[in-house]
């Protein structure tokens, strides 16, 4: 058998949404859409919304982006079989995905405060929520990360966020507090408020 060879590369859309957010599409499946729902009973810990849009070069909000979400709990755990540091949340899967408004663009996670995590050197991490993006146009999904602007002792020793060489640019992965409980996240995929993405 001939070795198999890569095929050309695709961008994500438009199919991204009905094959990962069938129900906001309008095709009932599965009882909802995998990471619609992030707490699925009494939690632990601060329980936040995050929202915010993904925006062009031209600052345009980009209205067929996807973004997903993964964050450890309150506790700073994850919800995985892997984790062997102690017993996450049940109530608390850790994982978001979000088609986003399809009128505004406008995307929205009711997840948890992240509690901090150790690097493996054995630093702790700010707390954080690491953040993929993919929308038509993007062929391989962009990845990011969100911190929160209410923690800048953490955030000044966090082993990412402090390595960023120009410092104005750390501010594209902090997350304002709107209201009590509520921190906005605007991405920007080019242009003078460009995010900072990570090479994972």
């Amino acid at each position: 058998m001939p070795p198999f060879i890569e095929t050309a590369s695709q961008t994500a859309g438009p199919y991204v949404h009905i094959g990962c957010t069938p129900n906001v599409c309008g095709i009932a499946m599965y009882g909802g859409d995998l990471g619609a729902v992030m707490r699925t009973g009494p939690v632990r810990g601060e329980e936040i919304t995050l929202t915010g849009a993904v925006h062009d070069g031209m600052g345009a909000v980009l209205k067929d982006a996807l973004v997903e979400i993964w964050q450890a709990d309150a506790a700073g755990l994850f919800n995985t079989p892997f984790e062997r540091r102690g017993q996450a949340d049940p109530n608390f899967t850790g994982f978001g995905r979000s088609a986003g408004d399809m009128n505004t663009g406008e995307f929205t996670f009711h997840t948890l405060k992240p509690g901090r995590v150790p690097w493996p050197d054995g630093r702790l991490q700010a707390p954080h929520v690491s953040v993929w993006v993919v929308a038509r146009g993007i062929n391989i999904g962009l990845q990011t990360r969100l911190y929160f602007a209410d923690e800048e002792a953490a955030n000044a020793e966090d082993p990412i966020l402090s390595r960023i060489e120009h410092r104005a640019r750390a501010e594209t992965l902090i997350a304002r507090r709107t209201a009590p409980g509520a921190y906005r996240f605007d991405i920007h995929l080019q242009g003078p408020k460009e995010t900072v993405f990570l090479d994972i």
